[in-house]
């Protein structure tokens, strides 16, 4: 009975959980009611006081968030929380607080009210504002708060030098590294390998190969041996550099030093010989890999896969999305374009939709950029209609056309003539409220300027200005182009002369139409004057360049010019093409002199240029217009024995 009297008298826990949730309720002002600040503080110190670090977060956390409360009330409710000693713990969690909530700036105005309180504040909460405002890309307010920790003598170590360094070498600022290491040195806290891997991947961002590698180098100096992550960076800075042999040599040096290469270091290797088209490199890398042991990924069979599809070696892309698959890995949709690019760059259509159709039953749904592709792809072979019936399949599905998709579009209808359906197409493009750029006006201004119709290509030219879309080189070759080919050589000196004042430096493609432009107005000797020009402005005539005037003056029945430019063309070692011979055949046969085109005829066999169909019945017919009906059928026979058939006339 006695024990069942004692047993009687004690509470139950669910009495002593009411009462303690009550003493809490009464200390925060009471169940239901808003608690003040100091009510917050207060309980936020008892709980740091006791340990319950998480209890305090959220106290903390509640306070931070309060309407109209400021970092200064904050603070000091806190102080005044505990009037003796301030806890470190509270604080250090008010700091880490504001920083998890993504509030740098917060934190670094009551980091500086602590320090103004004279407040010790651990190196944890330090360290963590530092990072907070280094990752913010506050850089400038990161290197204040810094200077406030070395001037209040609060507590520093590695992390903080490392945090300050990345912060730095973010903005490759080499001087305040520099700076930061000599100031931490003088409070004995030194550079670790993190921090020289810091520096080095900096100064290869920077592009100074050699400082990055002077970094490596002193770590052994300091007693401090590169690992992995030093390695990968070194090998990743190399190859983006293109200093390849010197990354197979750092990757030998590995071995020597007992740092195995990890997958990241292969996919390294192979990225940077694919990126650089060395394929028998980058395969090398990729056998060198299974056999050590290291399982390729996604990265190793996208380099590779990637290259092949670049170079048109579609045989060996399709192997290694086979060897892909086999090692049971997944193509994303990523690496199927990449395919399909290669095929419809390849021209294959028909593989590049199976491909399309095999990504999709792997429950691999094609994005807009595998659409542009294979739209782009339909449009070089001028399929339109199955291009149109792609579009309609690609809004079946959900996938929202791009610019891309109707710039594509546009450019493929302009080059089939069909100017009607690419306006079309430009005003859904504009209706859907997608922003044309200049690749769009590009195609549209070819389009028109394609069909003759120069003042609809002025227009487009007006409307591009009006949006404040700005031609290119290409805009401008398109319209000089379109004028020479007129023979209108005032209206393309006018846009080569704009071209020039806002500074876009012509190439040899619009200087080859300006002297398009002369030989067409019937004023070649102008055109030849314009070669001057030309290599005043360090652009080098091309084999378009002469052949332009020669035709020119062959037209012009002006065979000893013709004949000049010839010459030129091969003292300035530009190598005369059948093009070439077969104008200056035809011209002296018509003009009667067969034996200077003779010359020529057997001029053009020395130097192992073929002639062709056209080349044979020049000869021919300048021999029978002669009345040499024995060289004329030797040079039928000639005709036939290489495959060519005969004018039916002859």
């Amino acid at each position: 009975m006695a024990v069942a009297r004692r047993l009687h008298r004690l509470p139950t826990a669910t009495a002593a959980a009411k009462r303690s949730a009550g003493t809490l309720a009464s200390s925060l002002g009471g169940i239901g009611a808003r608690p003040s600040t100091a009510a917050l503080a207060a309980a936020a110190t008892a709980a740091a006081g006791a340990g319950r670090a998480s209890e305090c977060q959220s106290l903390l956390l509640r306070m931070s968030r309060r309407r109209g409360a400021s970092r200064r009330e904050i603070v000091s409710s806190l102080l005044a929380s505990c009037p003796t000693t301030p806890q470190p713990q509270v604080f250090d969690l008010l700091i880490r607080t504001y920083t998890q909530s993504r509030k740098p700036r917060e934190a670094f105005e009551a980091f500086r009210l602590l320090l103004d309180h004279r407040v010790p504040v651990p190196a944890s909460a330090s360290n963590a504002l530092l990072a907070a405002l280094s990752r913010a890309e506050w850089p400038h307010l990161a290197a204040e708060a810094y200077r406030l920790v070395l001037s209040s003598d609060s507590e520093v170590n590695a992390y903080t030098l490392n945090i300050m360094v990345h912060n730095y070498c973010k903005t490759l600022e080499f001087d305040k590294v520099d700076a930061v290491i000599s100031e931490m040195e003088k409070r004995c806290v030194f550079p670790d390998v993190v921090t020289h891997n810091v520096m080095v991947d900096a100064r290869f961002r920077a592009g100074d190969v050699d400082a990055a590698m002077a970094v490596v180098d002193s770590m052994a100096n300091k007693g401090l041996k590169p690992g992995i992550v030093t390695y990968n960076s070194v090998l990743k800075g190399l190859c983006k550099h293109r200093r390849l042999d010197k990354a197979k040599e750092v990757f030998r040096a590995m071995d020597q030093c007992g740092v195995a290469a990890d997958v990241w270091s292969f996919n390294i290797l192979i990225g940077g010989f694919c990126r650089v088209g060395e394929v028998e490199e980058a395969v090398k890398f990729y056998k060198e890999m299974q056999q050590r042991g290291v399982t390729p990924d996604m990265v190793s069979f996208s380099c590779l896969i990637g290259l092949f599809s670049r170079r048109g070696k579609m045989d060996r892309a399709a192997e290694y999305l086979s060897k892909m698959r086999g090692s049971g890995l997944v193509p994303d949709g990523v690496i199927y374009t990449m395919v399909i690019g290669g095929f419809c760059r390849a021209g294959s259509m028909s593989e590049a939709l199976r491909i399309r159709d095999e990504m999709v039953g792997c429950g691999c749904l094609p994005d807009v950029v595998t659409y542009n592709t294979l739209l782009s792809g339909l449009c070089k072979q001028r399929k339109l209609l199955d291009a149109e019936e792609l579009l309609n399949e690609m809004k079946e599905r959900g996938v929202t056309p791009d610019l891309c998709t109707f710039t594509t579009l546009i450019h493929g209808y302009c080059r089939e003539g069909n100017i009607e359906k690419a306006l079309q197409l430009f005003d859904t493009l504009l209706h859907q409220r997608l922003r044309p750029d200049v690749v769009t006006y590009n195609s549209l201004i070819d389009g028109m300027c394609r069909k003759g119709d120069l003042t609809k290509a002025n227009e487009l030219w007006d409307d591009m200005h009006a949006l404040e879309i700005f031609p290119n080189h290409v805009t401008y070759s398109i319209l000089i182009d379109s004028h020479c080919e007129k023979g209108q050589v005032e209206d393309a000196f006018r846009f080569l002369d704009e071209m020039v004042d806002k500074g876009i430096v012509p190439n040899i493609m619009t200087y080859n139409s300006i002297i398009k432009g002369y030989c067409r107005s019937g004023n070649v000797r102008k055109g030849q004057q314009f070669l001057q020009k030309m290599r005043q402005d360090n652009i080098l005539p091309d084999l378009i360049t002469f052949n332009t005037l020669i035709y020119g003056y062959v037209k012009e029945e002006k065979m000893d010019e013709a004949f000049n430019v010839f010459n030129i063309m091969e003292k300035e070692m530009v190598q005369p093409d059948v093009v070439t011979y077969n104008m200056l055949i035809n011209g002296f046969s018509e003009h009667g002199n067969v034996q200077e085109a003779g010359w020529i005829f057997k001029k053009m066999g020395e130097r192992g240029i073929e002639p062709d169909r056209y080349t044979y019945m020049s000869m021919i017919n300048g021999h029978v217009a002669a009345g040499n009906s024995k060289e004329a059928f030797q040079l039928h026979d000639e005709m036939i024995h290489r495959g060519f058939a005969p004018d039916d006339k002859f």
